[in-house]
């Protein structure tokens, strides 16, 4: 499989062309937010990787306080707006997930659309990042892209197998699970909460 090198997402913003952007937050995270399992003590969570915040909102709404991250300049005052017009207090941020030294340790990071966004080369590096950004002990919320007509350009998929060779043993699966998806997503995603020992 030929891979892009890594696409400048900044186009993609001034262009308008945000096919990955379905305007609304998650479904598996959702979900999640609504269940026990949710019940977890609430603090500061990181968003990677947010775009225009939609799942940040819905953490800030669950009573998180969000960073929302992006390397796209264009998204963060998009972001912005999103949340402001909802009345919410997100903290977002022009940055890079994968390179950037956290300015404070996280209790929570969600992912749903970067780690299947980024090179398949870089993975290595993202595992990396969620470690540096989480704190021991901090949960790992991800939505996982598990398909297999990757063509060269994102999303890239993942299997289980890949993501317990990449994250044990620095993180313990607490639980794997099929979510409800978007429409076009359905049974090509596999959410995973992971605890950073």
């Amino acid at each position: 499989m030929q891979i892009n090198e890594d696409r400048d997402w900044e186009s993609f913003y001034q262009e308008d062309n945000l096919m990955w952007d379905h305007g609304e937050a998650s479904p598996g995270l959702v979900d999640f937010l609504s269940t026990a399992e949710a019940d977890i003590a609430l603090g500061q969570a990181l968003v990677p990787g947010c775009g225009r915040g939609h799942d940040a909102r819905a953490l800030s709404k669950a009573g998180w306080r969000v960073t929302g991250l992006d390397i796209a300049p264009s998204s963060v005052p998009m972001a912005r707006e999103l949340a402001g017009t909802e009345g919410l207090k997100i903290d977002f941020r022009l940055g890079n997930f994968l390179e950037d030294e956290p300015y404070q340790p996280f209790d929570l990071l969600f992912e749903h659309t970067l780690f299947c966004a980024i090179n398949p080369r870089q993975r290595d590096a993202y595992v990396r990042a969620a470690k540096r950004w989480l704190r021991p002990g901090g949960t790992y919320l991800a939505v996982n892209y598990i398909i297999t007509d990757d063509d060269g350009d994102p999303p890239f998929s993942t299997t289980a197998g890949e993501l317990d060779e990449r994250f044990l043993p620095d993180f313990e699966l607490i639980r794997r699970w099929t979510p409800r998806s978007y429409e076009n997503r359905q049974g090509k995603e596999l959410m995973n909460l992971w605890r950073r020992r």
